[in-house]
């Protein structure tokens, strides 16, 4: 049964991940404007989603684990170059292009490079996250910020927790029910 929930709550993941920045590109696109949204947060962001997938592909994880993230990746380079072409910014674009190509291979250059880097994704992440909320604050205004985006947003968080806690139990049931190697399992979380 809880491989059963594993596989939906990874195609469900999948299914909202392709439409994930869609409503807000659709925002942008309609408004003509990026008011509202945070050049920075989404940087930030972008630089997450490049540590975590860069990490996941070094170390060989299984790719249900994270084929999700080239799908945000590719929506998100999309808004970050309409947010640059509405605030008249395009030609840094080439600059960001340069940043997170190079960011892509020196991540790997050393090891820990590459763990160090994993291990401050959750710093990054809520960076990006206060970094748009000061961005509401300070102009307050919502401007083209999509609340379905981060809806769907919030549910994939919420999936990752469940499908830790069911890789737990799946472990459990093929290991005969050893509380010991429960312990250990967990403890990886």
């Amino acid at each position: 049964m809880a491989a059963v929930l594993l596989d939906l709550a990874h195609w469900s993941t999948w299914a909202v991940c392709a439409v994930i920045k869609l409503p807000q590109l659709a925002a942008v696109l309609a408004a003509g404007s990026a008011r509202g949204l945070s050049l920075g947060s989404l940087v930030l962001e972008l630089a997450g989603f490049v540590v975590f997938l860069r990490y996941q592909i070094y170390y060989d994880y299984p790719l249900q684990t994270y084929l999700e993230y080239p799908i945000i990746i590719a929506q998100d380079v999309i808004l970050l170059l309409l947010i640059l072409h509405f605030n008249g910014n395009m030609k840094q674009a080439l600059l960001y292009a340069v940043m997170f190509w190079g960011g892509w291979y020196m991540l790997t250059l050393r090891r820990w490079i590459i763990d160090l880097a994993m291990n401050l994704c959750t710093l990054i992440s809520a960076a990006s996250k206060l970094t748009q909320l000061q961005c509401l604050w300070q102009t307050k205004d919502s401007g083209q910020v999509s609340a379905l985006t981060w809806s769907m947003s919030a549910y994939t968080c919420a999936k990752h927790r469940l499908q830790q806690c069911l890789e737990v139990v799946c472990s459990i049931s093929s290991t005969n029910n050893n509380p010991f190697i429960l312990q250990q399992e967990y403890l990886q979380l």
